[in-house]
């Protein structure tokens, strides 16, 4: 395991643990957040712990083309009274997933200072978000981050109805032209959407 200091740099990937834990460390400024994406890697820590930079082995993804939307979304999608938006409140989208919680996590994963360093990126335009509204309501949605050559990096998605995170990715996908999505690591809900395990040497060639 490596200890960052205060250069914006990154050990290869291939030097992560078993578990996919890379390095420990650094900060989360919009460059070393943008040199990690691209390079693979991504933050993910208690709020009580120090920065934890992680890229397993193998990456859990979903082909654009590959999505499932079963026979009961597509009457959801059809008769829904949802509507959807791209990048209308950002910091509503991020407030509302830290509070949903990761399986083996206590307490929220995205505390304030991850907050802020996402809400900096969606300044520069990098972090995306995706709202779902329900009667001018905020029902659910998710946020991710453009690292560019066609990849979308998903964070954090969240519902207060049912169906409405899966609403907010199937339009977001339908409606881009992204040729992969990283969902990072296995969730039953990514699982049921048609997600699957890529060899992380294989995602790295799709960021560069």
């Amino acid at each position: 395991m490596h200890f960052l200091n205060q250069d914006i740099a990154f050990p290869d990937v291939s030097e992560a643990t078993k578990e996919g834990i890379l390095a420990v460390g650094g900060d989360l400024s919009p460059e070393r957040l943008l040199l990690a994406y691209q390079s693979g890697i991504f933050p993910w820590f208690d709020d009580e712990e120090p920065i934890i930079w992680w890229s397993p082995d193998p990456r859990f993804v979903l082909f654009p083309q590959n999505i499932k939307v079963s026979k009961s979304m597509k009457q959801v999608l059809r008769n829904t009274s949802f509507e959807v938006t791209i990048n209308k409140d950002f910091e509503a989208v991020i407030s509302n997933c830290a509070l949903m919680k990761r399986y083996g996590q206590q307490g929220t994963w995205i505390s304030p200072s991850m907050k802020s360093a996402y809400t900096q990126l969606h300044t520069l335009g990098y972090a995306i978000s995706v709202e779902v509204w329900l009667n001018n309501e905020l029902v659910g949605g998710l946020y991710g981050i453009d690292v560019g050559n066609g990849v979308f990096c998903g964070e954090s998605m969240f519902s207060k109805v049912s169906n409405a995170s899966k609403v907010a990715l199937i339009i977001f996908i339908q409606n881009s032209n992204y040729k992969l999505i990283d969902c990072q690591v296995y969730t039953n809900h990514l699982d049921s959407l048609g997600a699957e395990d890529m060899p992380r040497a294989e995602f790295m060639t799709y960021l560069k």
